[in-house]
């Protein structure tokens, strides 16, 4: 699975961004599909996922009610509409993938995928 992210761009606090996350893949309806971030000097840190097998949708509570993740199966592509975007909220985005089904409480966590795509930056200015 090759993956492809793009969107990111600089806006001021309080105005919104959409990422776009492309796969390549016949099963991606299958695919557990999270976005990631991380800043400078900073760990990498979970955002959101979209399980769309099992149902489960999750956020990072920084984020919660601001960002909101969708997929759209039949163009192979994952979403992370971000409003009120905040200065705190300046990464780089990941988007990442996984094949084969894990609990939930698993998804929040980097070593769970598989496959990521190349970043994309999201830089929010004050």
């Amino acid at each position: 699975v090759q993956l492809q992210a793009s969107g990111g761009g600089l806006v001021q606090a309080g105005g919104s961004l959409r990422l776009s996350c492309a796969a390549s893949g016949r099963t991606f309806s299958r695919y557990l599909m999270a976005w990631f971030r991380q800043a400078p000097g900073k760990e990498r840190e979970f955002v959101a996922v979209n399980d769309w097998s099992g149902g489960n949708t999750l956020y990072a509570d920084s984020v919660r009610g601001r960002f909101t993740i969708s997929r759209d199966n039949a163009k192979n592509t994952v979403y992370l509409q971000m409003n009120s975007l905040k200065p705190e909220d300046t990464a780089l985005y990941y988007c990442a993938a996984r094949a084969n089904r894990i609990v939930v409480s698993a998804m929040r966590r980097v070593d769970s995928y598989d496959y990521w795509g190349q970043g994309t930056q999201v830089t929010v200015s004050s």
